[in-house]
């Protein structure tokens, strides 16, 4: 099921009566975005105004375009025809893409190219282009690391994929998924939650280097529901990690011996360090920062099994953050509910903005904030739905009206498994008719608005191609990784700026030069791992030479560790 509710910033239609909130969140758009007045009168005067042609109140004079010119608002032969097709309050689900394998999102980069990242649960990323091409080549492929199931109501797989606000110029993105790997193979968890960084490839923009990645936590699981998983930024940059609770007892607690500390909370981290020995810092006004018996690293917590959150793109006027989520309303509970995450809150107690109707015991999946522009109809409104496959409308949670195949050129089946947002804001669903991994069932649908142009004239952007990463780090930096502020970390064996001096430890001797990491390249006459060995047959003042070269390396190497020491 999908639904919508119509929001205003903050939440302004919790505090009015029900009747109001549709039209006190479509005139708080025209208010906050004046660029887009010009098209909200085209499309009242369309609907509403004089056949004649006249004036449209309040006293706007309509202007019919010329022959050929594009126009933003429907001509009136159309409108028989469109009134006959949908009704008033209906969407179209515009398929997009199909034959995807158990999608559980679609991202974007926000780059410019306008290019859509579609998640597959087994471990593969692919790109979709502006015009609707899949590339060969997927993004990222690390289905070889992570572990799902072909299990209906088993969660485990790929969950999530952020990318960092700076992305076109540092390349860094944000992974999460389930794994049962090196050292956590024995305990008694059944398998872990990684979070892990990523680079884009030097060569391409359009493939991840899986060779730069970097672990920033990781999270013991007993059980394979309630996961959550899902990474998003805020507007200040910091990264968040939603967690579910995992079914986790206080028995389990105890067995996993506090490994399990950050379970059904929201963690937020900031990844723009220097620091090459961390991949994160904790930012100091987080609620815990100096606390003794939590985390620092969250921020909220007492969440059950969170479906996808949402950061609403037009910050209130304070510029505060609102993020909403769909969650559980408790353990292995299927009514659901809506919470605004905010600093320090416990939503094992807290009360949530919405509680949902039962919808017959499918789990509630987040959506998104629809800030987009192909329509205003359904702008400031919060799209969401379940797993029964069902879309709503309102904070007085009613089904979304979606026209039929007839009208609209395709029609949503299937279970709902995630919501995605492009970089204009617009909103699409994926599902799936089948639960199995193996099933290329999965499709991907645009919410599109009937009443209005697909894409508006107001809402189009220009394309930016995408771009190789071009920053001083990414160039130089050869035998390390770039941190998100720049700053070339070296790996084991490589020192100097740019990590482009090799380190031999010990030292070489006789003259050797260090040409890799513990690898000397020795003079004529000497050998050995560190040419300390001089060869036979060798003149004897170049034995004298070898023995004073001896002294002076034990005295060079006895000054440096006495340094060391001290």
């Amino acid at each position: 099921s999908a639904y919508v509710l119509p929001l205003t910033s903050p939440l302004l239609s919790l505090s009015l009566s029900l009747s109001l909130s549709l039209s006190l969140s479509l005139s708080l758009s025209i208010r906050l975005h004046p660029e887009l007045f010009q098209a909200d009168v085209d499309e009242f005067c369309q609907y509403y105004g004089r056949r004649d042609g006249g004036a449209c109140f309040p006293d706007y004079q309509r202007k019919p375009p010329l022959r050929g010119q594009e126009s933003n608002y429907l001509g009136d032969e159309k409108i028989e025809e469109i009134s006959r097709k949908h009704k008033h309050n209906c969407y179209c689900a515009q398929e997009v893409l199909s034959g995807l394998r158990q999608p559980v999102a679609v991202v974007h980069c926000g780059d410019g190219s306008q290019r859509l990242f579609v998640l597959e649960r087994e471990g593969v990323v692919r790109i979709l282009t502006p015009d609707l091409e899949v590339l060969k080549e997927p993004f990222l492929d690390i289905h070889k690391l992570v572990q799902s199931s072909l299990k209906g109501g088993d969660e485990r797989g790929l969950l999530s994929l952020a990318f960092h606000p700076n992305y076109k110029k540092n390349g860094k993105l944000y992974v999460s998924y389930t794994t049962n790997q090196e050292r956590w193979a024995i305990g008694p968890h059944d398998h872990i939650l990684r979070v892990v960084e990523y680079t884009v490839s030097r060569k391409t923009p359009n493939q991840v280097d899986t060779r730069t990645v970097r672990v920033l936590m990781e999270v013991a699981e007993l059980h394979r529901k309630n996961l959550g998983g899902q990474l998003l930024f805020g507007p200040d940059g910091l990264l968040h990690i939603i967690l579910g609770d995992g079914m986790i007892t206080l028995d389990d607690m105890e067995e996993m011996d506090g490994l399990s500390d950050f379970t059904g909370s929201v963690l937020r981290v900031d990844v723009d360090t220097d620091s090459c020995a961390s991949s994160y810092t904790i930012p100091r006004d987080n609620p815990y920062f100096n606390s003794t018996n939590q985390p620092p690293e969250i921020f909220a917590h007492g969440l059950h099994d969170p479906g996808r959150c949402a950061v609403d793109r037009l910050q209130s006027d304070n510029g505060s953050l609102v993020i909403l989520c769909t969650d559980a309303s408790g353990k292995n509970s299927s009514a659901g509910r809506i919470l605004e995450i905010a600093k320090g809150k416990d939503y094992e107690h807290e009360s949530s903005v919405y509680d949902l109707q039962a919808s017959g015991g499918a789990v509630p999946v987040g959506g998104f904030i629809y800030r987009g522009c192909q329509s205003r109809r359904l702008y400031g409104s919060f799209v969401f739905g379940d797993t029964s496959g069902y879309v709503t409308e309102q904070w007085q949670e009613r089904p979304l009206c979606l026209g039929p195949a007839g009208s609209c050129g395709s029609t949503l089946v299937g279970h709902i498994l995630g919501f995605g947002e492009d970089e204009l804001g617009e909103v699409y669903i994926l599902a799936s008719s089948k639960s199995m991994a193996q099933s290329h069932s999965g499709k991907l649908y645009k919410l599109v608005d009937p009443k209005r142009p697909q894409v508006p004239k107001e809402c189009q952007r220009p394309l930016e191609p995408p771009e190789l990463l071009m920053t001083a780090c990414s160039r130089h930096c050869k035998n390390g990784h770039c941190t998100p502020t720049g700053k070339c970390c070296c790996s084991h064996g490589w020192e100097g700026p740019f990590c482009r001096i090799a380190k031999c430890e010990p030292a070489c001797r006789h003259g050797g030069v260090c040409m890799e990491p513990d690898t000397c390249l020795c003079k004529s006459g000497y050998s050995g791992a560190q040419c300390e060995t001089a060869e036979r047959g060798m003149p004897s003042d170049q034995e004298k030479d070898g023995i004073l070269d001896h002294i002076i390396d034990m005295t060079s190497y006895l000054l440096d560790l006495t340094s060391y020491i001290v």
